[in-house]
């Protein structure tokens, strides 16, 4: 992995960003499909999206 998705996780990590949206950032981040539908949650989808497009500044909308 690289350092950028290191740092991000680290930093959502230590935010205690809620799990879903995490999950879904590293999906997107890393070019993995998204899950079936009935597993997509919101958090799921928006960190998906933030992920596909390598930004990590909107996570502090989905801190636990």
């Amino acid at each position: 992995m690289d350092q950028a998705y290191r740092e991000a996780i680290t930093k959502m990590e230590e935010a205690k960003v809620d799990p879903e949206y995490v999950l879904g950032w590293q999906g997107g981040y890393l070019g993995h499909p998204q899950r079936e539908e009935q597993r997509v949650t919101d958090a799921y989808t928006a960190g998906f999206e933030d992920g596909s497009e390598k930004n990590d500044s909107n996570f502090d909308k989905w801190r636990a």
